[in-house]
Formats: C-alpha cells, sequence, structure tokens
C-alpha cells in the first residue's frame, strides 16, 4: 500500500467516526435548510441526489422538494471502473437494492444530471472530497464536465471536515460544500493535486 493510500484510508477511518458520532435528526434538519437554499434557483434543471446509507447525512427531502420542478435522478453504479448512470427518482417511486446496498429506481429512466449533490466521507475548504474509495464520483465528474457545465456540491456534516483531503490528479473538486453548519461557496477554486 502506498503513502497516499494509508493517508485516505486513515483520512476515511477518521472520517467515519466523526459522522457517527454527530449523525442526528437535528443536524439532519439543519442541512437539508442550508441545501435546499443553495439548489433552489436551480429549479427546473436536472438534479442528482442519492439514497443516504449507513450514517450520510440524507438529501431525500430536498429531492422531494425538487421535484416539483423538474427532474430528480439518484446514482446507479454499472460496473466497476466506470461513470455512474442516474435514474430517475420521485418521492414514492418503487426502489430495490443495487450494488453496495444503496436503493435504486425499478423503472431505469436515464437522466444526465446539471447540479449533483455528491455524498463524501471527508471535505476540505478548498473542495477537496474523499469518497469510499471506488472513484465513481470522479469518473462521473470528469465526464459530465468534459460535456458541459455542472454544479457538484458536497453534502455532509460540518464535523467531516478535515485541514486537508489527501488528493491524486484523478480526484475532481467540488464546487460548493453544505453541511448542517452552512454553505461553502467555492466559486470556482479548484485544488490542486496534492500527491
Amino acid at each position: 500500500m502506498d503513502e497516499l493510500t494509508k493517508a485516505k484510508a486513515a483520512a476515511r477511518a477518521a472520517a467515519f467516526t466523526r459522522r457517527n458520532v454527530v449523525k442526528s435528526p437535528e443536524r439532519d434538519a439543519d442541512a437539508v435548510a442550508h441545501l435546499l437554499e443553495l439548489v433552489l434557483p436551480f429549479q427546473g434543471q436536472a438534479l442528482a441526489g442519492y439514497m443516504p446509507m449507513r450514517s450520510e447525512v440524507d438529501p431525500v427531502p430536498v429531492m422531494a422538494a425538487m421535484a416539483a420542478f423538474g427532474p430528480v435522478c439518484v446514482p446507479v453504479i454499472k460496473e466497476k471502473g466506470q461513470p455512474l448512470e442516474f435514474h430517475r427518482w420521485e418521492p414514492g417511486c418503487d426502489m430495490v437494492e443495487g450494488p453496495f446496498g444503496a436503493h435504486v429506481p425499478v423503472k431505469a429512466e436515464v437522466i444526465v444530471p446539471t447540479v449533483l449533490i455528491v455524498p463524501l466521507v471527508a471535505f476540505d475548504r478548498s473542495g477537496g472530497r474523499l469518497g469510499y474509495g471506488g472513484g465513481f464520483y470522479d469518473r462521473t465528474l470528469e465526464g459530465l464536465r468534459a460535456g458541459g457545465k455542472v454544479m457538484a456540491i458536497g453534502y455532509a456534516f460540518a464535523a467531516q471536515e478535515t485541514d486537508n483531503v489527501p488528493l491524486e490528479a484523478t480526484d475532481q473538486p467540488l464546487d460548493a460544500i453544505v453541511t448542517d453548519a452552512g454553505v461553502l461557496r467555492l466559486n470556482g477554486n479548484r485544488p490542486r493535486s496534492r500527491a
């Protein structure tokens, strides 16, 4: 295991511990209020959320609110090493368990999002994101950004912040980060590789 891989593993373990400690309905509600404030101006654009697992902060209330204005979708893992595909989600739609335990819609209507609520394990103030290690969002954001303007919003609890996320060249930065403590707009600030 190289040094970067070790650093990422250690950062993930520490962030999981912090996230598990702070998870609460009150913090989820605070995060939802801040996220809704940020995404409301994007009404009508295709919005990608996610179905929360374990102690992740829950974006579903925001997804449900935004579904009244335009298409909402959730990520689907099609194959290891490939970008995510996004399928239309609506409140109350039939769901099944997909790869890695995340629930996905039974009906597979593909949507290409322009605004993405991105789950994460840890983040830093320069827009660095540490995910679960599969690289799915990095590949997906790289492809979507090559095709046009995309807004990637990291969504987490404030306790998941770290000073410096260990990054490599393929890690895609976030455009904003929303937590229970507020919204951090990054205005195109792109972190450089720290590898």
